[in-house]
């Protein structure tokens, strides 16, 4: 008979190994049974649970997403200003969990395989519209609407960028990615004030 209560357990501990497999792996190819190995379940739990590897993964995103929404609405909500906003919104996105290797591989594959998913593919434009809307929710009161759109696609576009560069092992550190988002926003930020002088 299950233990009460362990179905939520396994669950995340199943979305924990796919990602750590995905990641390690840096591609798709992986198994229920890879899966279930690194999170110490059997194969026909891992099934009972996800029906299949695809709905595991599907799931998967969405843990992931969940975690970087529950990490950006704690660090937006200790924001003092709106320029403190879009540095919050930067540092979650490069923040020591988000910016592991094996997240960032695991993000690549995602973004691969949603070519072939559409399920992927839509929680992959949740994620993209919602980095743009944290994003905005600083920018926009700083810059005005039609500035802080285009602003906001530079920024979101150098994250994306300095993720796939981190997964080829050409990318810059942690600190080191902040610091260029940061420099392109300060830089966009200051030619609006020169214009507005």
């Amino acid at each position: 008979m299950p233990k009460i209560g362990m179905e939520p357990i396994r669950r995340k501990a199943l979305t924990d190994a796919a990602i750590e497999a995905i990641g390690a792996r840096g591609t798709m190819d992986v198994t229920m049974s890879d899966i279930a190995g690194r999170a110490g379940v059997s194969p026909a739990l891992a099934h009972h649970y996800f029906g299949s590897k695809d709905q595991l993964i599907i799931e998967s995103v969405r843990a992931m997403l969940r975690e970087l929404r529950r990490d950006a609405e704690q660090a937006l909500t200790k924001a003092r200003s709106h320029r403190a906003r879009i540095s919050a919104v930067i540092a979650v996105s490069f923040s020591d969990k988000q910016f592991s290797d094996e997240v960032v591989a695991a993000w690549l594959a995602f973004y691969v395989d949603a070519q072939r998913a559409p399920e992927i593919r839509r929680l992959l434009s949740i994620y993209a519209r919602r980095l743009h809307s944290n994003l905005l929710s600083g920018l926009s009161p700083l810059a005005g609407e039609s500035d802080a759109e285009r602003i906001a696609e530079g920024a979101a576009a150098m994250i994306d960028g300095l993720y796939i560069r981190k997964a080829l092992g050409t990318g810059p550190a942690r600190y080191d990615a902040v610091a260029l988002v940061e420099d392109h926003i300060e830089t966009q930020l200051l030619e609006i004030r020169r214009r507005t002088l």
